[in-house]
């Protein structure tokens, strides 16, 4: 497919910044970074049945959103590069070796860090501007179009009078 002819995600679909700003928001500030579809189609939109659709979102968007090896859980991607130690029950940073003296179970109440308010607003503004990049993309690839229908109205007009012009003749 050529560059010029893809299709952007913010285009096809009306609601799709609305929707990225959503997820952004969510994924940013949940206690655990990571979490299958269904948590996230519940914690974002409080419905789990919409699964589907922020899979579809959340795989549209790589350049916001990353799944696991699995392919069943996902998060954003700068959240991934927080360190993992960040206790979701005392919304606390531990160290290194806190960690490590964890047992699995206490493992298990540790993420990475949400993010901080100006990481956010970061990443929002990064869909506005994508946003508004694919809305003028797909504005400059319709200049054809005026110039493309005034030449069909002329050639229509060029042939009707030739055809009038044939058939006063005879």
């Amino acid at each position: 497919m050529n560059l010029n002819e893809a299709k952007s995600p913010y285009v096809d679909n009306e609601k799709r910044l609305a929707d990225v700003i959503a997820a952004i928001q969510t994924l940013g500030t949940y206690r655990f970074y990571k979490m299958d579809f269904k948590g996230w189609a519940d914690r974002i939109s409080g419905d789990e049945a919409m699964s589907d659709h922020w899979e579809t979102v959340f795989k549209e968007h790589p350049e916001f959103f990353r799944l696991d090896a699995t392919r069943k859980q996902v998060s954003l991607v700068i959240r991934r590069q927080h360190n993992k130690l960040f206790n979701v029950d005392s919304h606390e940073e531990i160290t290194k070796s806190e960690f490590l003296s964890l047992t699995d179970e206490q493992k298990s109440r540790i993420s990475r860090s949400p993010l901080s308010p100006d990481e956010i607003s970061t990443l929002i503004n990064t869909a506005v501007l994508l946003h508004a990049r694919a809305i003028e993309h797909k504005r400059n690839l319709r200049w054809w179009i005026p110039i493309l229908t005034a030449g069909i109205a002329g050639l229509s007009a060029t042939i009707g009078a030739f055809i009038g012009s044939m058939s006063g003749n005879s």
